[in-house]
C-alpha cells in the first residue's frame, strides 16, 4: 500500500503551501516508507508515499506519462497492467511499474478506461493541459480514498483522513466504485455489475466454476517483487488462501525468485481457536509458518494507536484490527511487505452466522449485497489500514472483481443454510474445494465453523476488553452518553472508551461522520437485527451473539 494526498485549486501556492503539503503528507508516510514523490502544477498538487512491491527500483510516483503532461499518484495494484500493456503498444513505457498503464490508458481512453483495471486500487490524475483532474477508488474499495473541501474552495482526496482533517472544512470517505471528474463537477458510478441492483439471481451453481474463478483470483496476486506471505488464522477462508496459494506458487514467478515454500503468518493469544487450527494447517500444506502470541494487557496498550491508524471507532473493527495491527508488526519485522488475506468471503455467501436464520432467499442475498457495499467501511478499511500502519500490503483474493460477479450470480438457494441437507454456512465454497483426489484441505477444517477473528485470536481478548472498558467508563458516563455524542451515540461502556479516543485524534464533525452506526448481532446490517426477535437483546459484533448458531454462543439475557 502507498499513501497519496492531491489537492487542486490553491489559492496560495507559495512555498509555504508546498512545504505544509509535504508536511502533511508525511503523515501517511507509514503506509509507504519507501519513498516520497511531489508533483506541483500552478495550484495542483500531487503527493505521493511509496511502498515498493512492483518494479522497486524504476517506480517512484508521481508516474507520467511521454511528454510529462499526465500526472498520476496511485496506491494499489493493477494485476493485468501487462495485458493492458499490449492495447498500448504506442505509448513508451518510463518504469515497470504496474499502475504507468493508468497514465497511458487515460490518455488513450479518456476517463472511460476504470472498468479495463482488474486490481486494487485509489488514484488522482491530473491532466496538466487544461488543469482537469479526476479521482477513483476500486470496485469494493478495497484501498482507502478521502474526499475534502477547503475554505479557500480548494478540493483534496487523501489516502486517510488523518491527512486532511486539519485543513479541511468538511471531508468524506470517498465510495467504492465511483470516479470524480472535475469537468462534470461530481461523483459518478463507473462500476455496474448485475448484483448491484439486488435483483434476485438464477444460475445454478457450480462448483469447478467457483474453484477455478477463485485459484486465478488468488494465483494474479501473487504479483510481486518482494518478500510476501499469508494470513493464516485456520479458519476456511485464509486456508483457502493458503492452500491455492501453496498449490501454485512453484509455477509462479515470484516462487521463482523467494522459493516455493510458502510463509504463513498467525497471531493469538495463548491457546487461543486460531493458534491450533492454523498450525494444523501448516503442517498439512507444509509452509513455513510464523506463529505470535500477545496478551489481553498489550492489545489494550496498542489501543489509542490502533484507532488512530484505524480511523474508526467501531467496535468490532477496534477489536479485529488490534491483533492484526501486532502481527503486521512481526511480520514487518522479517522482512516481508505484502500478505494475503480472507476479507470478503463471509459477505459474498453469507458466511456470518446470523445468516442461519436469514427467512428466505430473497432477504439472503438482498443482506449480501448489504455487507459488501459496506465493506469499505468495515474489513476493508480494517485490513487495509492495520497492515498499513506497518508498511504491510494486504491482497484479497474473494474480492476480485471477476470473482465476486460469478458468486453473486449463483442463485442464492445454494447458499442458504439447510442443516437438513447437511449444509452449513458457506457450503458453496467449502463443496468447491472437497476434493478426495486432489485434497486442498483436511476435512475437519474445510467444514470448520465460522469464527470470527476477533473471537478466533481468543475469546478472553473480547470479554478482557470490555472488563477494560468497564473499568474507564462509569454508569453515569454511559447514562450521558447521548448528550455527549448525540451522533452514532455509544451503547456500551466498550463503545464509548473507543469513542472518547476517537475524538481526541478526530475532533470534527466530519470525521465522526464516516463511521457507520446501527445495531449490529455478529455482524449484521441492522435490517438483519429483525430476522430474530432474541438478537434485540443481546447486540453484539461477537460471533457469540449469534444465540443458538455458535458453539460458544453467549447465554441469553433476561428481559
Amino acid at each position: 500500500m502507498c499513501g497519496i494526498l492531491a489537492i487542486f485549486g490553491c489559492t496560495d501556492n507559495s512555498h509555504a503551501k508546498r512545504s505544509r503539503i509535504i508536511e502533511l503528507s508525511r503523515r501517511l508516510r507509514h503506509r509507504g516508507p519507501d519513498w516520497s514523490g511531489l508533483h506541483s502544477h500552478e495550484d495542483c498538487y500531487l503527493a505521493h508515499q511509496r511502498l515498493a512491491i512492483v518494479d522497486p527500483t524504476s517506480g517512484d510516483q508521481p508516474l507520467y506519462n511521454e511528454d510529462k503532461t499526465i500526472v498520476v499518484a496511485v496506491n494499489g495494484e493493477i494485476y493485468n497492467h501487462k495485458e493492458l500493456r499490449e492495447k498500448l503498444k504506442s505509448h513508451q513505457f518510463r518504469t515497470e511499474s504496474d499502475c504507468e498503464v493508468i497514465a497511458h490508458l487515460y490518455e488513450e481512453y479518456g476517463e472511460n478506461f476504470i472498468d479495463m483495471l482488474d486490481g486494487m486500487f485509489s488514484f488522482v490524475l491530473l491532466d496538466t493541459r487544461d488543469k482537469s483532474f479526476i479521482a477513483a477508488r476500486d470496485a469494493i474499495g478495497i484501498t482507502p480514498l478521502y474526499m475534502g473541501w477547503g475554505l479557500d474552495g480548494s478540493i483534496w482526496f487523501s489516502s486517510e483522513m488523518k491527512a486532511l482533517s486539519d485543513d479541511c472544512e468538511r471531508f468524506v470517505s470517498f465510495l467504492p466504485g465511483h470516479i470524480y471528474s472535475s469537468k462534470n463537477g461530481g461523483l459518478r458510478r463507473w462500476y455496474n455489475p448485475p448484483w448491484f441492483s439486488e435483483t434476485i439471481p438464477s444460475t445454478p451453481y457450480d462448483p469447478l466454476v467457483l474453484r477455478k474463478a477463485f485459484e486465478k483470483a488468488v494465483v494474479k496476486r501473487l504479483m510481486t517483487d518482494v518478500p510476501f506471505g499469508v494470513l493464516l488464522s485456520g479458519g476456511l477462508d485464509s486456508s483457502l488462501v493458503a492452500a491455492v496459494a501453496n498449490r501454485y506458487l512453484a509455477d509462479t514467478e515470484a516462487g521463482r525468485q523467494w522459493g516455493s515454500q510458502l510463509h504463513t503468518f498467525c497471531v493469538g493469544l495463548k491457546g487461543s481457536p486460531d493458534l491450533k487450527a492454523a498450525r494444523e494447517v501448516a503442517d498439512y500444506l507444509g509452509t513455513r509458518h510464523h506463529e505470535f502470541h500477545f496478551t489481553v494487557q498489550e492489545g489494550i496498550d496498542a489501543l489509542e494507536e490502533v484507532i488512530y491508524h484505524v480511523e474508526t471507532y467501531d467496535v468490532t473493527s477496534i477489536r479485529a484490527s488490534t491483533p492484526m495491527f501486532l502481527m503486521s508488526r512481526k511480520i514487518k519485522s522479517l522482512g516481508v511487505k505484502m500478505v494475503l488475506s480472507g476479507e470478503g468471503s463471509d459477505e459474498i455467501f453469507g458466511g456470518y452466522l446470523y445468516f442461519h436464520k436469514a427467512p428466505n432467499k430473497e432477504e439472503f442475498h438482498q443482506e449480501t449485497c448489504r455487507k459488501i457495499n459496506a465493506l469499505h467501511l468495515y474489513d476493508c478499511l480494517r485490513a487495509n489500514k492495520s497492515t498499513s500502519a506497518w508498511g504491510v500490503e494486504a491482497r484479497v483474493p474473494f474480492l476480485d472483481k471477476e470473482f465476486i460477479n460469478i458468486a453473486m450470480n449463483i442463485d442464492p438457494e445454494w447458499k442458504m443454510i439447510r442443516p437438513d441437507l447437511r449444509r452449513i454456512e458457506k457450503w458453496v465454497v467449502r463443496n468447491a474445494f472437497d476434493d478426495d483426489q486432489n485434497p486442498y484441505l483436511p476435512k475437519h477444517i474445510l467444514y470448520r465453523q465460522k469464527e470470527q477473528f476477533s473471537d478466533g485470536v481468543g475469546y478472553s481478548w473480547i470479554d478482557g476488553l470490555k472488563d477494560h472498558a468497564n473499568s474507564q467508563v462509569s454508569d453515569s458516563m454511559l447514562a450521558n452518553a447521548s448528550f455527549v455524542y448525540p451522533h452514532n451515540t455509544p451503547t456500551t461502556k466498550e463503545g464509548y472508551y473507543y469513542r472518547t479516543i476517537f475524538e481526541r485524534y478526530f475532533p470534527k464533525a466530519a470525521a465522526r461522520e464516516t463511521v457507520p452506526g446501527g445495531p449490529s448481532v455478529a455482524c449484521s446490517t441492522a435490517k438483519a437485527v429483525e430476522w430474530d426477535a432474541a438478537w434485540s437483546k443481546n447486540l453484539d459484533p461477537s460471533g457469540r451473539a449469534a444465540l443458538g448458531v455458535h458453539e460458544a454462543a453467549y447465554e441469553v439475557k433476561e428481559t
